[in-house]
């Protein structure tokens, strides 16, 4: 982790640098604690299907104002209060939603946690903030194996630990543990990382979303990549979010079995984001690469139906795991390029917030093709969906490199 020669204060230490991955890993756990408890806690609150695609769309309603917002703000203010303050805000609501008297409630209290969640480009832009260009690709795939590790302890801690049979109190552990976790990386981040930026005036102020919305829209790479995080972000979390319906229809699978497939998801993720993505990136390439896993994502996808029991089943998902792990980062790297230091964590933040609307509507959208047309329809349409984006993929990466070139022709005149 490098840190920029005018800004001394971008924290060094590993500790720090472990934290602010924890702060990754409590998001992932906050949203993934739910997913194989879903269908079983909105059931006990006799909640019908849409009711149940609703909660767990909520988080990601919040994450849509929150991630551009916090982002845009701490380019402002800097980092350190933010994640501390949207922390300790994750902290209390999933203590709330361990009481949450019936699903209205439930739905209010996971859309204000997610919002608080939405500090993912905080963390980015931290990130991009303290490291070189060329070693950005391999801390952003640190952050997404915090991301997987966070999607392995969630599912398996709420597959594990609920008690459908005991009605409401029976998901309060996982929760309660979710929770405590937020209240420690608040204090992690509180003692261990120093802020990387310097409070702005008001003269310097960030421009307004929307004028940063168009100019990320007309952007030749940011705008592909914003675009390719949506349809992928709208795919996977429609299947995401109808996964324990359609194990529990194909093969009768209760909540640990579901735990456990995202235990083995997230374990070869977040493997594949700490050993994998940086040194394949390194020598192929960020924009190949990306390609590369949005279309063995597709084609993982699209075999899912064909899965005939417990183990191909885990199979598939882990492949779908491997593929987007070897993508997104470079994703990420690819887009912190073309942005200025001045603007990192609003821009990431407008990406975040597109996967955040995709997380909405990918799983509306699936759960109504479950209900009205195939249990495997899902997987269908996240196949179709996700092969385009290995177009956008490269389109993206060719804008990138003629950005670089032209960049690079102006320094030499």
């Amino acid at each position: 982790m490098t840190v920029d020669p005018q800004n001394p204060t971008a924290g060094r230490s590993t500790a720090a640098l472990y934290t602010l991955l924890s702060v990754m890993f409590i998001n992932m756990l906050g949203f993934g604690v739910v997913v194989p408890l879903l269908p079983f806690y909105a059931q006990s609150f006799h909640a019908p299907a849409w009711q149940i695609a609703l909660i767990f769309s909520a988080y990601s309603i919040g994450a849509f104002f929150g991630e551009p917002f916090w982002g845009r703000l701490s380019d402002r203010i800097g980092r350190k209060p933010l994640l501390i303050s949207t922390l300790c805000a994750n902290c209390v609501c999933y203590g709330l939603l361990a009481f949450a008297p019936n699903v209205y409630f439930a739905f209010v209290i996971r859309m204000f946690g997610g919002m608080a969640a939405g500090n993912g480009s905080v963390v980015q832009g931290y990130i991009a903030d303290v490291t070189a260009p060329e070693e950005r690709a391999g801390q952003i795939a640190k952050l997404g194996a915090a991301y997987n590790i966070g999607l392995i302890v969630g599912p398996s801690l709420g597959g594990m630990l609920a008690r459908p049979s005991a009605g409401p109190i029976g998901f309060k552990i996982p929760l309660l543990i979710a929770s405590a976790l937020g209240g420690l990386a608040a204090l992690g981040v509180a003692l261990l990382v120093k802020e990387s930026r310097t409070r702005t005036t008001g003269a310097t102020r960030a421009p307004r979303p929307w004028v940063m919305a168009g100019y990320a829209a007309r952007h030749p790479v940011i705008g592909q990549l914003i675009l390719l995080t949506f349809v992928v972000g709208f795919a996977f979390t429609g299947i995401e979010s109808t996964f324990g319906l359609w194990a529990q229809h194909r093969f009768g699978w209760q909540p640990r079995d579901v735990g456990l497939c995202f235990a083995v998801t997230g374990a070869v993720s977040a493997f594949s984001q700490f050993f994998v993505t940086a040194p394949l990136s390194r020598r192929f390439g960020e924009a190949p690469m990306l390609a590369i896993g949005m279309a063995g994502t597709a084609i993982s996808i699209g075999l899912q139906p064909l899965s005939n029991g417990h183990w191909s089943t885990i199979t598939l998902m882990g492949f779908t795991a491997l593929f987007q792990s070897v993508a997104f980062p470079n994703a990420g790297a690819l887009m912190s390029r073309a942005i200025d230091e001045n603007h990192q964590g609003q821009i990431m933040g407008l990406n975040n917030a597109a996967g955040a609307i995709a997380r909405v509507g990918g799983p509306l959208c699936a759960g109504l093709l479950f209900t009205g047309i195939s249990v495997n329809a899902p997987f269908i349409m996240g196949a179709m969906i996700v092969a385009p984006a290995i177009f956008l993929a490269i389109s993206a990466g060719r804008a990138a490199s003629a950005q670089r070139h032209q960049a690079m022709a102006t320094a030499a005149e």
